[in-house]
């Protein structure tokens, strides 16, 4: 991932110096944290890894896996994983907050083409997507922006996509923190968004131009940087419809 250091963060005045250090170092806040070390469990048919056990840097100590597109259209319909660098990564039914958020973003952006045109086309999970071009890795981005209308082949987009977002949870986040940042990154991605819903915060990447991601908070408005902030994304009315999810 080849990017300039010339982005700024944005933060709140009022923060404490504490908040503001976790706000410029997202993976030290996020890493730091004590979560149950990722195993691989063999079930009936496949080894799932229930969570990504380390960062993955493209060093030897990644155990990559066996597994391919053809194992992966050969599972059951309800057995949900995604497939990365050959290794089976469970995807946990999402919440109610989640799926809210989801809809939400897939809807303001989908408003946004509507609106302007163009060839770009966003879509909600579940979508294949083959990251790499080849047949070791397919994921499932929980909300993605396609703007190259080849990449659509077979029912599933073929390559990086422009713009993903996911959204944590429990079982997702050191692989959306750590290992899809990485892929992303590397695969071409040009923009990543992480919605926290826990910490109502929403770390952007834009992969193209900087390395610090940018921090937003459930009360901000955020811009999509692949439309030049044309569309922005109004966290604090998102959070007014979804609130009530929280109680």
């Amino acid at each position: 991932m080849t990017s300039e250091k010339n982005g700024n963060i944005k933060t709140k005045p009022e923060h404490s110096n504490k908040e503001l250090e976790e706000q410029q170092n997202p993976e030290r806040q996020y890493l730091s944290e004590k979560s149950p070390t990722g195993v691989s469990t063999s079930g009936s048919y496949i080894d799932i890894v229930r969570e990504a056990p380390v960062i993955y840097d493209g060093s030897s100590a990644y155990k990559e896996g066996g597994y391919t597109l053809k194992d992966y259209l050969a599972l059951p319909e309800d057995q949900r994983v995604e497939l990365i660098d050959g290794v089976y990564y469970d995807m946990a039914a999402p919440t109610t907050v989640h799926q809210a958020i989801a809809g939400f973003l897939h809807k303001f952006l989908l408003d946004h083409v509507l609106a302007h045109g163009g060839p770009c086309m966003p879509f909600v999970s579940p979508v294949d997507v083959q990251l790499d071009e080849d047949d070791r890795t397919v994921v499932q981005p929980d909300v993605l922006i396609v703007c190259d209308r080849s990449k659509y082949r077979d029912g599933r987009v073929f390559g990086a996509p422009d713009f993903l977002v996911e959204i944590l949870s429990p079982s997702t986040r050191k692989k959306d923190l750590q290992l899809k940042l990485y892929k992303y990154g590397n695969a071409g991605v040009r923009e990543y968004w992480i919605v926290d819903p826990d910490r109502k915060v929403i770390i952007v990447y834009e992969l193209e131009k900087i390395e610090i991601p940018a921090i937003y908070s459930f009360q901000d408005t955020v811009p999509v940087g692949i439309w030049n902030g044309e569309c922005r994304i109004d966290f604090g009315k998102i959070y007014e419809k979804i609130s009530f999810l929280y109680d």
